[in-house]
C-alpha cells in the first residue's frame, strides 16, 4: 500500500475529489445503479471504494451488501457501516461468490488491456444482472497534457497507477462481445459515465438510450 496515491488513503479526500469531479452530478450516478437493485436483494460492489453506495442509497432498501476492494481502508468503512466486506485482489483468477447483482462503478479501467476476464467472473457470479458503470469522459485524457499528467498520477489504488481511461468507443468495443448479454445502456452522471446493465444469460434483444 506504500505506493497507493493520497485520494485512495484517505476517505474524506476520496470523496472531495469526487465530489469536485462531478459536481451536481454526483449523486446521480450512485441512484442510477440503486434504482436498477430491488428491495432485499443481494448485492456484490466490487472496487466499492469508502461504502457509499451502499451507505446512502442501498442500505435504506435492506439489500444485503458485500463490498469487496484492494484498500483495506475502504474496507474497513463498509464493515462499520453494516455491510460485508473483504478485502480481494480482483487481478487473481479467483472465482466470485455469487449474487443477485454484481456491481462496478468507474474501477473497469484498472483491468485494462483487458477487462475481459473479470467481466466473465462477474457474469458467472451474478444470479440477475452485473451492472457496470464506468466513465467515458475523463481528466487523464484530456489534451491538456499537464493536467492529464497530474490526474494520472493520483490513479493507484494500489498495484501501481492508471493512466488509461474508456472513451465510449473503446467501452463498447470491449464489451461488445458481450452483445447478448446486454440488456440496457444509458448515460448516466451527466453524460460522464456510461451505464451497461448485463444479463448472465444471452437475451435475445438491446436497447439502449443516450
Amino acid at each position: 500500500m506504500s505506493t497507493t496515491s493520497v485520494i485512495y488513503r484517505h476517505t474524506s479526500v476520496y470523496n472531495l475529489l469526487m465530489r469536485g469531479l462531478y459536481g451536481r452530478h454526483y449523486g446521480a450516478r450512485f441512484e442510477a445503479i440503486a434504482a436498477l437493485i430491488p428491495d432485499g436483494a443481494e448485492v456484490l460492489d466490487l472496487c466499492c471504494g469508502p461504502a457509499t453506495l451502499y451507505t446512502r442509497y442501498l442500505r435504506g432498501k435492506s439489500v444485503r451488501y458485500k463490498g469487496f476492494d484492494i484498500n483495506e481502508r475502504f474496507v474497513d468503512r463498509v464493515v462499520a457501516a453494516g455491510g460485508d466486506g473483504l478485502v480481494w485482489n480482483l487481478r487473481e483468477d479467483t472465482a466470485l461468490p455469487r449474487a443477485d447483482y454484481v456491481v462496478m462503478q468507474a474501477s473497469l479501467y484498472h483491468f485494462l488491456p483487458d477487462p475481459d476476464p473479470v467481466v466473465r467472473r462477474m457474469l458467472e457470479a451474478a444470479r440477475e444482472q452485473v451492472i457496470i458503470a464506468e466513465p467515458i469522459r475523463n481528466l487523464t485524457t484530456s489534451s491538456n497534457r499537464t493536467l492529464a499528467r497530474l490526474s494520472g498520477r493520483f490513479t493507484d489504488a494500489g498495484e501501481g497507477a492508471q493512466a488509461h481511461r474508456f472513451t465510449r468507443d473503446t467501452l463498447d468495443r470491449a464489451l461488445a462481445r458481450y452483445a447478448d448479454r446486454i440488456a440496457s445502456t444509458s448515460l448516466i452522471a451527466g453524460g460522464r459515465e456510461q451505464l451497461y446493465v448485463l444479463t448472465p444469460h444471452p437475451r435475445a434483444h438491446v436497447t439502449s438510450a443516450s
